[in-house]
């Protein structure tokens, strides 16, 4: 007897969403009972983009090719037969562009410091696909658990400089989902702020001191010296 269509359900037959540029994909459509022959129709954002005819229930493959960011927007099938009034529609698929991420910058607001000093190291990729896992390392050993950034943030850690092992050269990783892509930053090192001596403000203080005196002593003397010639006259 004739058979009303199911909802076809719309699957990607690389198994995952994720995909890169110029990359190859399939969708497969097809319901689970209904009577042929059947029709399928792609769409994307609404928009018809192909149709395939099968006399049987075998899925209809559309294969497609992930050029630019349009080519990531939802995916929906349609089904119909003869006896299936506007057709029944799948569930909805939408890619996710996986890309590269750029070299990260590792940054502080200062790189003066003072021994027992806290300080702040930002780690940053301007381009990459989200999330982004960051981890900091002083030479080859990490000094943080790895930090998933949801958002196009810097990932930042406080650290305290307690001694002169801790002037060393920072680093830190960035790593997203795209294959094999793991990229690490510019080094960066804190430099020892020279303190200066308790003893420089008052030796400049009574240098001042010292100078006014005897610019003053100068002036005084010719109220002296000149009145006693006089006088002596």
């Amino acid at each position: 007897f004739p058979e009303m269509l199911s909802n076809p359900r719309l699957t990607a037959l690389q198994g995952t969403l994720n995909v890169v540029m110029n990359q190859n994909v399939t969708l497969s459509c097809q319901p689970n009972t209904g009577s042929p022959p059947v029709t399928y129709i792609l769409f994307k954002h609404n928009q018809k983009v192909s149709t395939l005819n099968r006399p049987d229930l075998t899925p209809a493959l559309f294969n497609l090719t992930i050029n630019s960011a349009s080519d990531l927007g939802e995916y929906k099938c349609k089904a119909e037969n003869n006896i299936t009034s506007g057709g029944k529609y799948s569930n909805s698929l939408i890619f996710t562009l996986l890309e590269p991420i750029s070299k990260p910058v590792l940054s502080s607001p200062i790189s003066e410091v003072k021994k027992g000093q806290r300080v702040t190291l930002s780690c940053l990729s301007e381009n990459g696909s989200l999330p982004i896992t960051y981890i900091f390392f002083k030479g080859k050993q990490n000094i943080s658990p790895p930090v998933k950034m949801q958002k196009r943030e810097a990932a930042v850690i406080f650290l305290f400089i307690n001694s002169s092992s801790d002037f060393g050269t920072y680093k830190c990783r960035a790593e997203n989902s795209f294959y094999n892509n793991t990229k690490y930053s510019n080094s960066f090192n804190f430099t020892l702020a020279e303190e200066r001596s308790h003893s420089q403000p008052l030796l400049i203080s009574l240098g001042l001191i010292l100078l006014l005196l005897v610019i003053g002593l100068g002036l005084a003397i010719p109220f002296f010296i000149i009145p006693s010639y006089k006088a002596s006259e």
